[in-house]
């Protein structure tokens, strides 16, 4: 990552973990954020984080992850997805 988060703990290193597939849920209190890897030839993604949080804080997110890609797009070009995505599930490549 080319820049330091405001607020990183300091000596503690950080568990980076891909991910590729992605499910998003929500009730009326909380959403909920899945992360997983799925490789061409599995038959079910391997999902590995479940991130839980408040519609604000996603709210948040969403922004923030909005602002970082229009930086990402200045400095590299447009992203181009390179498969489908569906509502709720996304990050089967090769589809």
């Amino acid at each position: 990552m080319a820049q330091n988060p405001v607020g990183e703990n300091s000596g503690e290193p950080k568990e980076g973990r891909y991910a590729n597939h992605f499910h998003i849920g929500h009730n009326a209190f909380e959403v909920i954020l899945d992360f997983g890897q799925f490789y061409e030839g599995n038959d079910q993604p391997w999902m590995h984080t479940r991130i839980v949080t408040s519609p604000a804080y996603a709210l948040s997110f969403l922004q923030l992850m909005g602002s970082a890609l229009e930086q990402y797009e200045s400095s590299f070009g447009a992203i181009s997805p390179g498969f489908a995505v569906s509502p709720g599930s996304a990050g089967r490549p090769h589809e």
